[in-house]
């Protein structure tokens, strides 16, 4: 290794010799996301949304002045 590329200190942890490193990191990518997150995860992507719970969105959109979150779809109902 260089001095300009060296490994991260998480990574050096996970294990005594480089095979047990690169097989533990295998590890935490082995599952496959489920559809419905795959979903989530699309939707706030496309739609420019903070991704978690309400209570996030609603700080997020605190901090950054907007909405964080898919608004209602359609008009807004007629006050009369």
């Amino acid at each position: 290794m260089s001095d300009l590329i060296t490994p991260h200190i998480l990574y050096q942890s996970l294990g005594e010799t480089n095979d047990q490193k690169q097989s533990i990191y295998r590890e935490l990518f082995g599952y496959g996301l489920e559809p419905d997150e795959i979903d989530q995860i699309r939707k706030a992507t496309n739609g420019n949304f903070a991704l978690g719970a309400k209570g996030f969105q609603n700080e997020i959109s605190r901090m950054i002045g907007r909405r964080a979150f898919p608004g209602k779809s359609g008009r807004p109902k007629s006050k009369n």
